[in-house]
């Protein structure tokens, strides 16, 4: 009884011993997690302030840059007012036309009299509208600053779409009174087009505010045009630093997001950057999540640790006879394994069969043995058994091979074989022992999963909507075909209008459409040894190898009016069907790689679609227009 009791009180010790180190060493996972946790989240929402600083910083920079480059340019214009001659508007018109053409921020420049007509245009021809209306026409009648005025957005006369307009005063060089004011214009979507090429993750938000609080351009929603002056930016923040960055929720939203700004000291201009919280802390939490999945399997493995070290002295004899019985079952299955086992002789006669052999193969023993092995294989496969070589491998392990055998009920059954050379059997002569392996289900399985990677395959590389070849496989072609054709040329095509199509017949009819024209698109391609792509959207692309420009652009004509034969009704589009724009590039010297092929094919398309649509344009014409034109330091514009 005194050494029960000891034995008991020292076991009572080892399991407090045990407990004690589970409570510490759990407190210590636990306590570790939280602190890596709480570490994680400081230092995400830290790396997210810098982000978003430096990008609100490059962002300003860039709008400064935008805003800038037109104001130079239109100060030399107010300066160049100042000494034409009445003949000179052609001249000028020419010279406006080329600062656009430099400035890919501006839509035009025009010069307005003062009564608000216009005198010159970079367009091909004056605007017949008065912008005497215009708020910036009657600041600069009424005020005599000569800076730069950034208004709007307003939405054009010329397109309809939301525009910025900047605007100088041209003052009479003699008394100083208003005599006009020269005007230009970026596009709203100058702006929203490159923000959408900034990944900011969902829910974020980069936006070109005016010093007064109105908003020019945003993205991904289009608020262009309205009024932020009473949000706390305007009212708090911006009174209390230029710049600066804060947790608020979005007035857009109602998102709780990360919010950074800048305003810049060149022009009154204002740029925001937000990101959601939820996605600032993304990766903070999938990390939590990993980190509590190892804790909690941590804690998992020390209390089986602790468990297992205070029991173990009371589980051993049940440990022994726990071996004991797996040792009793393993003697069971290899007595009654489903495999078949054979032994044949030199000669490849069996000798011996197993008797799952009934189950397997459906046959009994007398049908096997004194047979030769290769009787039992199915015809088709005789030869490759027959010609498996040695049954050991260059590494002395045994060889495998799969075959079929068919039953006498008609059935085919795929085996697996594993040969290991013994010693004789019965003669002492060598032997072989062969076991064989039902694996037919698996053979099933193999071959339908080999049909369903084939059909994987197919739907990676094509549209799910067109059946034409998708991006990813177009990227693929014409990055080989530029490599290894001499004579190439690529076909860049743009559905005229399309969203008006869908905005005024609807999403299905859109689909109905895209599917019309991708098959006429794949009809005229097919045997021009080619590949056509949906490239995105409405856009479609073309690759002929061996093909030059000028014979590519009969293809794009052939493409074009046998869409037009389609007649598919377009009530939104000026000429009432559908049409098609389409850019031509071919490879030639000046073409260091496949994407400014692509690039050129892409300029000829928007110069289709800048030339009133429903045509095709060639690379070629583009770079001879642009070495037959001079340059500005050659223009006479004083007369």
């Amino acid at each position: 009884m005194p050494s029960a009791r000891l034995h008991a009180k020292m076991q009572h010790h080892s399991t407090m011993a045990v407990w004690a180190f589970v409570v510490l060493m759990s407190a210590c996972v636990l306590g570790l997690v939280a602190w890596k946790a709480a570490l994680g989240r400081e230092t995400a929402l830290t790396r997210n302030e810098e982000d978003i600083r430096n990008l609100v910083h490059s962002l300003t920079q860039h709008a400064v840059h935008s805003f800038q480059a037109p104001d130079v340019a239109m100060s030399g214009i107010v300066d160049l007012l100042k000494y034409r001659q009445p003949d000179s508007a052609e001249r000028f018109n020419a010279h406006l036309a080329s600062t656009v053409r430099s400035l890919p921020q501006l839509r035009e420049i025009k010069v307005l009299d003062r009564n608000g007509d216009t005198l010159y245009s970079s367009s091909d021809l004056l605007p017949s509208h008065n912008n005497a209306d215009r708020d910036y026409f009657n600041f600069h009648r009424d005020n005599p600053d000569s800076g730069l005025r950034i208004s709007g957005p307003h939405d054009s006369r010329t397109t309809g779409r939301p525009t910025i307009a900047l605007s100088k005063r041209i003052s009479d060089a003699a008394t100083g009174a208003f005599a006009g004011v020269v005007m230009s214009s970026i596009p709203c979507d100058y702006f929203s087009d490159f923000y959408r090429s900034l990944w900011i993750g969902e829910h974020g938000a980069i936006s070109l505010i005016t010093g007064e609080g109105t908003m020019l351009a945003r993205w991904p929603s289009g608020s262009s045009g309205r009024d932020l002056s009473g949000t706390p930016l305007f009212q708090s923040r911006l009174k209390q630093s230029p710049d600066g960055y804060y947790r608020t929720t979005s007035p857009f939203d109602g998102i709780a997001k990360y919010f950074g700004y800048e305003q810049s000291p060149h022009y009154p201009l204002l740029v925001t950057v937000a990101r959601s919280e939820a996605q600032i802390l993304a990766g903070w939490q999938q990390a939590l999540h990993r980190d509590a999945f190892v804790a909690f399997f941590l804690l998992l493995a020390i209390a089986g640790i602790a468990t297992l070290l205070a029991r173990q002295f009371h589980y051993r004899t049940r440990l022994e006879q726990s071996l004991y019985e797996r040792e009793e079952r393993y003697r069971l299955l290899a007595d009654n394994i489903a495999d078949i086992v054979l032994v044949l002789d030199a000669k490849g006669v069996c000798r011996y069969v197993s008797q799952s052999v009934r189950t397997a193969l459906g046959m009994t023993e007398d049908m096997v043995v004194g047979r030769s092995c290769l009787d039992l294989v199915h015809p088709d496969d005789r030869e490759m058994v027959a010609r498996s070589g040695e049954l050991l491998d260059d590494g002395g392990r045994p060889r495998s091979i799969t075959f079929r055998v068919n039953r006498p009920d008609g059935a085919v059954v795929w085996l697996e074989s594993n040969f290991r050379p013994a010693e004789g059997f019965g003669t002492g002569g060598l032997s072989t022992v062969s076991v064989l392996r039902d694996v037919t289900q698996r053979k099933l399985l193999e071959e339908e999963l080999s049909t369903a990677n084939r059909r994987l395959a197919q739907l990676a590389t094509t549209d799910g909507l067109t059946r034409l070849a998708n991006r990813r496989s177009f990227d693929g072609f014409l990055r080989d075909a530029y490599a290894h054709n001499q004579l190439l040329s690529v076909l860049m095509i743009d559905i005229d209008h399309f969203k008006g199509f869908n905005d005024t017949l609807g999403h299905q009819a859109g689909d109905a459409c895209l599917r019309q024209i991708a098959g006429v698109i794949e009809s005229v391609t097919a045997n021009t040894g080619g590949q056509a792509a949906r490239y995105g959207g409405e856009e479609f692309a073309i690759v002929l190898p061996g093909m030059t420009e000028a014979r590519a652009m009969e293809v794009a004509e052939q493409l074009r009016q046998s869409i037009r034969k389609l007649d598919i009704r377009h009530p939104a589009a000026p000429r009432g069907y559908v049409t098609i724009s389409i850019g031509v590039a071919d490879k030639h010297e000046a073409c260091t790689n496949d994407i400014a092929l692509l690039r050129e094919a892409d300029i000829a398309l928007y110069q289709a679609k800048d030339t009133g649509r429903n045509r095709a344009v060639a690379a070629t014409s583009l770079r001879s227009a642009e070495t037959a034109s001079p340059p500005l330091a050659d223009m006479n514009l004083a007369g």
